[in-house]
């Protein structure tokens, strides 16, 4: 668990030193164009210190205590507030918004991480050879399309290999770090925070803020830890960081800014500049296999997330690829995985290097953690703590996330728009989506019969009973689901062996198989059944079924070759309605449209399946 933390939880914020220690010291020196020794120690103590504070002291330690039942995210907090079920108008609603601004800055996240990891590690080329200088992005645009298109045939090959060679990226680290604080050991002042403070309090506002903002890209990464706690566990996680990642990190940030005590001129690239020249090819492979394994981790948080976006309800469905049937989150989103990429590679297209990307980086993730410690701090409140303690705890660490996201937000027109436009448009089609649902929920209540309704109908005019199974998929946990009023309706038959079934999806990240089916019978030869899911699973009917069977709710005979009604809904937006604004209602619609099939989403076999078609307006 622990060798697997290290390539899945901190590969991100493991190739930091690549390029958050030089971005630093260029902030705090661009007046002069020459890394001072004030500076440098300012640097290297403000890196210090904030791993210390927001990744050791708010995740490391507080954050991880915020698990649904073991699952942490952003979505997994929604889900323990419980705001996916918040009536509109209310504090909950406001607070779902909240989340899902935050859910889609991951996606921002996700687009930049992998292009400014790459870029920096192959830009490691241009200190032995500068000729190669326009042959970087054309070889990081070739390893990112390669890393894209692996994605269709599954991680696990390249996962058997994270933790070792992150084991050894991270003792790298340390052991060149080791060389450089050897060499220059008065470094050894920035282990006084002051040493920060001070340079922060006299380098002028706009010099502190440039600096604080390329500072913060050191703790880029960190939100891994909980986004991440599912699959390896609080004790894993905290294990490996104080263990071994931190110690390497900040040895090597130490070693850095040694290098650059001796030899400001390094100011270039202080991390290639602390190994020796024959060793600087090889750093560069590593570096660049360590920027790819930090790349997949993101890629496959992004996957894990719009799953269980689309489960809680946040996104439409979309065709979700299992990969590995034997290991848990290797999964494949093809919709996902092309936007993706085309955001990744264009931003290497338009940033070009990983300077102009750090101006990119840094402030959809410092909005992430301000967002990430605010729900922290309503569920410490939900499950009882002292209010007085969750303020000045909470209070302490919103107040550097703030300080964090202000400096940040001075690189908004160098580049920090970017990741805010991708997760503008990702916010907007959840909050699109969500509101359309509810409006076609609605809807289908508006024209669901009720099931007393139903069976009088059925007395007093008796249909065609068919030798047959048939089951109807419906939305709702009562009436009857509209596919089945509408088939009876058009054929005036019914099959002789009915079922209604419900999927849901719980706010807790599992639901055993022993409670996962629940059943109710309306009438001889006529059940409905609920299933349960928890949003780290996959909602499958047949499964479903058969754990139904099994523990003796259902006769066998209802599932056997069973015939699956699923509606078919063509949404037609329509000015004169109220809900959402005209292009919103297009937006839905086309959602709609290009959303996975409803029944290959609950793997029902395809030969099982019949669609009654139904239109709705909104």
């Amino acid at each position: 668990m622990l060798l697997g933390a290290l390539g899945i939880v901190y590969g991100d914020i493991g190739t930091s030193p690549l390029y958050a220690f030089k971005e630093a010291v260029r902030a705090a020196s661009r007046s002069t164009g020459t890394a001072e020794p004030a500076a440098v120690i300012g640097a290297v103590s403000l890196i210090l210190w904030a791993l210390i504070l927001i990744v050791s002291l708010k995740y490391a330690v507080l954050i991880l205590r915020a698990d649904n039942r073991g699952e942490g995210g952003i979505v997994a907090m929604l889900a323990l507030l419980g705001a996916r079920h918040a009536k509109p108008g209310s504090w909950q609603a406001l607070l779902l918004v909240v989340g899902l601004i935050g859910a889609a800055l991951l996606y921002g996240d996700g687009a930049i991480t992998p292009a400014i990891s790459v870029l920096s590690a192959v830009e490691g080329l241009k200190v032995d050879a500068p000729a190669l200088h326009r042959f970087v992005v054309p070889i990081t645009l070739a390893i990112l399309v390669g890393l894209f298109l692996v994605q269709s045939k599954g991680v696990a090959f390249i996962g058997r290999i994270f933790g070792p060679v992150m084991l050894v990226w991270f003792g790298v680290l340390a052991l060149l770090g080791v060389g450089g604080i050897l060499h220059r050991p008065e470094i050894l002042r920035a282990l006084n925070p002051f040493e920060a403070f001070d340079f922060l309090t006299h380098a002028g506002w706009h010099v502190s803020f440039a600096m604080l903002g390329a500072a913060f890209l050191a703790v880029t990464g960190g939100e891994a830890m909980y986004a991440d706690l599912g699959h390896f566990g609080a004790r894993a996680i905290r294990l490996a960081w104080f263990a071994l990642v931190l110690p390497a990190l900040v040895i090597n940030y130490f070693g850095q800014g040694a290098v650059l005590l001796a030899e400001p001129a390094a100011i270039e690239n202080p991390f290639y500049a602390l190994a020796p020249d024959w060793a600087h090819y090889p750093l560069i492979a590593l570096a660049t296999l360590a920027t790819v394994i930090a790349s997949q981790a993101i890629i496959s948080g992004v996957f894990s997330l719009t799953q269980q976006a689309i489960q809680l309800g946040f996104l439409p469905t979309m065709r979700i690829v299992q990969t590995a049937s034997d290991e848990r989150g290797q999964i494949y989103v093809p919709a996902v995985n092309g936007l993706l990429a085309i955001a990744t590679l264009t931003a290497v297209v338009v940033f070009g290097s990983s300077d102009a990307l750090a101006g990119a980086y840094g402030i959809a993730v410092s909005m992430l953690m301000a967002i990430t410690t605010l729900l922290a701090a309503l569920i410490a409140l939900k499950w009882g703590y002292n209010p007085v303690a969750v303020a000045a705890v909470n209070g302490f660490f919103l107040v550097i996330d703030l300080v964090f996201l202000g400096a940040n937000s001075v690189k908004l027109f160098e580049g920090g728009w970017f990741p805010l436009v991708l997760a503008g448009f990702v916010a907007m089609m959840m909050l699109t989506w969500k509101k359309g649902t509810a409006i076609i929920e609605e809807t289908r209540a508006s024209l669901r019969m009720p099931e007393a309704d139903f069976l009088e109908r059925l007395r007093q005019d008796p249909p065609v009973r068919l030798p047959c199974a048939a089951a109807y998929l419906s939305s709702a946990t009562h009436g009857i689901p509209l596919p089945l009023s509408r088939f009876l309706e058009r054929s005036h038959a019914l099959a002789e062996r009915l079922l209604i079934i419900t999927a849901l999806y719980e706010e807790t990240p599992t639901v055993p198989d022993s409670v996962r089916a629940e059943v109710s019978q309306i009438a001889p030869d006529f059940y409905r059944i609920v299933l349960r899911y928890g949003f780290m699973q996959d909602a499958s009917i047949p499964e479903g079924l058969a754990c139904a069977v099994g523990h003796g709710l259902l006769p066998p005979e209802f599932v056997e070759d069973v015939t699956v009604f699923i509606g078919h809904e063509t949404v037609i937006p329509r000015d004169d309605r109220r809900g959402m604004s005209h292009w919103r209602e297009k937006l839905f619609a086309f959602m709609q449209r290009n959303g996975e099939r409803t029944g290959a989403y609950f793997c029902v076999p395809t030969r099982q399946v019949i669609e009654v078609g139904t239109e709705i307006e909104i």
